[in-house]
């Protein structure tokens, strides 16, 4: 059994995570640590990692980017796995990332659901097929009304996977209202939606002449980023210092 410690275990996907580690076997969440020191989830919460005394296999990370840094030097100074699942860090905390992960096993994605890195591997098949041929590649993705940012970062690692797969020989248009031109074919369109409660949905569009082909990702609660989390958990703990991705995850043997 993976025993977990959460980071930021009172936020809702700290609490998300916890909730569907109740119904496992194979995990197991031993601590919880949380600005906010007070037990939520049946297992014992402090305020800080120094004062949790309770030995873990792994640390998956719920929190806020001001608190990466210290998660970083904290499993780094340790040699303790890490699932970093905060994102909107900036380009110093990404060095740091990198720099920990060779103290630590440190695994971090742009979305930990198993449907959208499954969903990376199959759109780079496709589009080795499919872009050759002539077909454009348009990203549509749609979100709930309070979301800050856009395009999505799963979108943008959408339009990566696409892109290397082709040698990186694409741009990306965001916007075309101020272009009276005809499409470049050279380019991966990529849109926004933005409204109510949706949760997160990417549409990847193939267009070729009288066909269409579409992979569609469509997550309908938070349960499938924490379940994510509590894989990328299993998959991480016992390993060496490097830095991983969900990528490695979904790769793995049965």
């Amino acid at each position: 059994m993976v025993r977990i410690m959460i980071h930021g275990c009172n936020g809702a996907m700290g609490q998300a995570v916890g909730s569907l580690a109740k119904g496992r076997e194979d995990v197991a969440i031993v601590a919880g640590i949380d600005i906010n020191a007070l037990p939520s989830g049946g297992y014992p919460v402090f305020g800080s990692l120094e004062e949790c005394g309770i030995k873990a296999d792994v640390v998956v990370d719920f929190s806020s980017a001001k608190a990466v840094d210290h998660v970083l030097a904290y499993c780094a100074g340790r040699g303790l796995p890490l699932v970093l699942c905060t994102t909107g860090l900036s380009r110093d905390q990404e060095k740091s990332v990198g720099e920990a992960a060779k103290k630590a096993a440190i695994l971090r994605s742009a979305n930990m659901s198993l449907g959208i890195n499954l969903l990376l591997k199959l759109v780079q098949d496709a589009a080795r097929v499919l872009a050759g041929a002539g077909f454009d590649m348009e990203i549509v993705e749609k979100h709930h009304n309070q979301k800050l940012d856009a395009p999505s970062g799963t979108a943008l690692a959408l339009a990566d996977a696409i892109n290397e797969a082709m040698g990186h020989g694409y741009h990306y248009q965001y916007d075309r209202t101020a272009r009276r031109e005809k499409r470049d074919p050279r380019e991966i369109g990529v849109q926004s939606v933005r409204g109510g409660s949706i949760v997160g949905e990417h549409d990847v569009i193939f267009a070729g002449q009288d066909e269409v082909v579409t992979f569609c990702h469509s997550a309908y609660s938070k349960a499938v980023f924490a379940k994510g989390a509590l894989e990328a958990a299993r998959f991480l703990a016992g390993k060496g210092p490097g830095l991983y991705t969900m990528a490695d995850v979904v790769g793995q043997e049965p």
